[in-house]
């Protein structure tokens, strides 16, 4: 049996739901009654009643029920105290960061948090966006630091899981600058001689924000793919040899752009051709089944103090964490 069967039964229970459970554990509805079902198989019997609506149990799921809490707290408590003989201990704050982010912002801002919390130890988990999820949502990291957009929200439950804006950047276009500083090329182009373009890989997380906001310019753009990757430090070092543009965020390119190396491709009246992504921390909120590391639990109430300030409020006086709208 996959432990992930168990997780994903008590989250059916808890939600009532294929598709809001579909959603909160990552994968698609049919996969995960795919899983459900391969559940029931392993038991035997048919744990969940799918002739009523919304979904209920069997009496055999209700007698199951109990019994997958169990097995998860006992698989959880087995798993802390194994890992307290490993490398990510109760000492090291294990992170999982997509790779641009890994590049960029968290060294950074790791820096600054042994000024202002103190040193402490970590451990860097770099992943595309989806993995760096489901590193949070199965307990395989601390810490979720990850880029959120409207358009492509972080679908997390905030029943389970907590969220922290920690800053916000621009995702804008850049070019190599010529000899007197100008851009090489200038969005949006001509269909004549469409712009040499360097993108991300389908599916990448900025890859398609950026899809998005040319789908929605008040101009047609005009680009002709010639390079693509998942990682924006692969797109700025080709940026950077004049091989065409890309996107990226500022935080990839400040360095460049101050040495005069990288420029804007944007000209004036297509401002809808930058975005503005949030930075955001997570974690999986402490519960009976879920325990939460000392030194994880006072970084966040840190990262929670430095949150209020930066807001002028002050903590609300019934709970101890402040709760974000749903991704």
């Amino acid at each position: 049996m996959d432990t992930k069967w168990l997780e994903d039964f008590v989250s059916l229970v808890e939600t009532g739901s294929f598709s809001r459970s579909a959603q909160q554990r990552h994968v698609t509805q049919p996969a995960f009654s795919r899983r459900i079902q391969a559940l029931e198989a392993w038991a035997g019997t048919d744990l969940v009643d799918r002739s009523s609506y919304p979904t209920r149990l069997t009496a055999a799921g209700e007698t199951f029920y109990p019994q997958a809490l169990e097995m998860l707290r006992a698989l959880q408590s087995t798993r802390t105290l194994l890992r307290a003989h490993g490398a990510a201990g109760q000492d090291v704050i294990a992170f999982a960061v997509p790779h641009t982010l890994a590049f960029t912002f968290f060294p950074t801002w790791v820096s600054q948090l042994h000024e202002g919390f103190g040193s402490f130890k970590s451990r860097l988990i770099a992943l595309n966006v989806h993995d760096a999820v489901l590193h949070l949502v199965e307990g395989s990291c601390d810490l979720l630091i990850a880029y959120h957009h409207a358009s492509q929200p972080i679908a997390l439950d905030t029943d389970h899981y907590d969220v922290l804006s920690l800053g916000q950047e621009a995702l804008a276009p850049y070019v190599q600058a010529d000899e007197h500083g100008r851009p090489l090329h200038v969005l949006p182009g001509v269909p004549e001689q469409p712009l040499p373009y360097l993108g991300y890989a389908p599916g990448a997380y900025l890859g398609q924000l950026v899809e998005q906001m040319l789908k929605q310019s008040p101009q047609p753009v005009h680009l002709s793919r010639v390079y693509e990757t998942d990682m924006s430090e692969g797109l700025k070092a080709m940026a950077l040899q004049g091989h065409g543009v890309a996107f990226l965020p500022h935080s990839a390119v400040a360095h460049e752009v101050v040495q005069g190396k990288l420029v804007s491709a944007l000209p004036a009246g297509l401002e809808q051709l930058q975005g503005t992504l949030q930075i955001w921390a997570c974690r999986a909120r402490p519960t009976t089944r879920h325990h939460i590391k000392p030194l994880v639990q006072s970084l966040w109430d840190y990262l929670e103090g430095q949150a209020r300030e930066a807001q002028g409020t002050q903590p609300p006086a019934s709970s101890a964490h402040g709760r974000q709208s749903r991704a």
